[in-house]
């Protein structure tokens, strides 16, 4: 690992570690995101010719009731089993975050209030490179069933057979996914945003991808909604000298096999940053003189994935401002976060985590604003009204007032 300052040029790349746009991506993603939105079903079969190396006619684009039926004999008999004990985790957590209507009424009868309510349709993104990404499935259809999503899509790469891992066909249909697609890469994502003549469009995107998802996912904004934009997976370890070493390595080295990942140690110790950086090849170590500029570098890097290995957890986890997810304690590595804790795994990385929040409850739902005045409520706030009208010089608008005094 390299040890960096927190100053200087390598600590600032770190901290912008998102920000650079890659434009031979970009240009490449905008050119499929145009053929899928003009050609439809035709450039989605054709891209998954070329990138997936699988020809697939129209009518296999959408996996089968016989697909999914027939994936249950090709899965161990207590993988369903184990499977019960996360969707109960998962579920208690979004549980506490369901949302209710509500309203005010004052003494002159004017009603205000919020209505919410989940959105109609959710396309669901799940790679599938060299091993199927199953817990992505039961992290992102869940909150969004809990919800109330009233239709759900998922989209993952067909593997050479024309077919989908029969974990993933399992994990979807017990947690009663509408439909399920045979597509990967930036092409899905433009299917689902767009949606071809197979494929209806969605309300929303979500869910993990590689830097071609991620950027199609950018690009389809505003066509409809997304839950973030999210790249390699990273972790940021805070440890002191009580630290056990063995745990610390093990989480380091753990980020290392995703793609891309990021691991970071923040520490106060010298001796524990030098043995580090002896055993672990890969990231970077950042030695704070004190615990308040370890936390100062960990609100600057705004981690994916804060891990806290101190003495005295209790004196940072309030200063802590930035970070998608915070496991506390030597028994709470990211690992029971990824798959079993119960909060979602698709968390904000490469420093969103200052404006991005891990996916909840909050990302399948929205709100409508509930105004009701009487006459005399508007009355009483005529005045105001007329006087801001006028200000703004909109005579129509204050016209829209007086009209209901003549």
């Amino acid at each position: 690992m390299r040890l960096i300052k927190v100053t200087g040029k390598r600590y600032e790349r770190l901290c912008s570690r998102n920000f650079t746009k890659n434009k031979r991506v970009a240009a490449s993603v905008e050119k499929i995101l145009e053929d899928v939105r003009l050609r439809g079903d035709d450039a989605i079969l054709r891209y998954t010719r070329k990138f997936d190396k699988v020809k697939l006619a129209p009518k296999e684009l959408r996996v089968s009731e016989s697909e999914t039926n027939g994936a249950y004999q090709d899965i161990s008999p207590d993988f369903v089993t184990n499977l019960k004990l996360v969707i109960d985790n998962i579920s208690r957590f979004y549980k506490k975050q369901i949302r209710k209507s509500w309203k005010i009424k004052d003494d002159d009868g004017v009603v205000l209030g919020e209505k919410y309510q989940p959105l109609d349709s959710v396309g669901v993104y799940v790679p599938s490179g060299t091993v199927p990404l199953i817990s992505s499935v039961y992290m992102t259809v869940l909150p969004a069933r809990l919800a109330g999503v009233k239709r759900v899509a998922l989209a993952t790469p067909p593997n050479k057979y024309k077919s989908v891992d029969p974990h993933i066909l399992v994990v979807a249909n017990l947690l009663k996914v509408d439909e399920i697609y045979k597509i990967g890469g930036a092409q899905a994502i433009g299917a689902l945003a767009f949606g071809t003549k197979t494929i209806p469009k969605v309300d929303k995107i979500v869910g993990p991808g590689n830097q071609y998802v991620t950027e199609a996912k950018r690009q389809v904004f505003g066509y409809c909604g997304i839950d973030m934009i999210a790249g390699p997976s990273e972790v940021v370890v805070l440890a002191d000298q009580h630290a056990n070493f063995d745990y610390v390595k093990a989480d380091l080295l753990a980020q290392g096999e995703h793609y891309g990942g990021l691991s970071v140690l923040v520490t106060t110790s010298k001796k524990l940053a030098k043995t580090v950086k002896k055993e672990v090849e890969q990231g970077y170590i950042i030695l704070a003189k004190n615990l308040d500029e370890a936390v100062d570098a960990i609100n600057d890097l705004a981690p994916e994935h804060l891990e806290i290995q101190i003495r005295s957890p209790k004196k940072v986890i309030k200063k802590i401002r930035n970070a998608g997810a915070i496991f506390i304690g030597s028994y709470s590595p990211t690992a029971v976060g990824d798959y079993v804790a119960g909060p979602s795994h698709v968390l904000p990385t490469g420093g969103t985590a200052r404006f991005f929040s891990g996916l909840g409850l909050s990302d399948f739902t929205k709100s409508s604003h509930i105004i009701s005045y009487t006459k005399k409520g508007l009355e009483k706030a005529r005045g105001s009204l007329e006087r801001l009208a006028a200000m703004e010089g909109l005579p129509k608008h204050l016209e829209s007032i007086k009209v209901r005094f003549k």
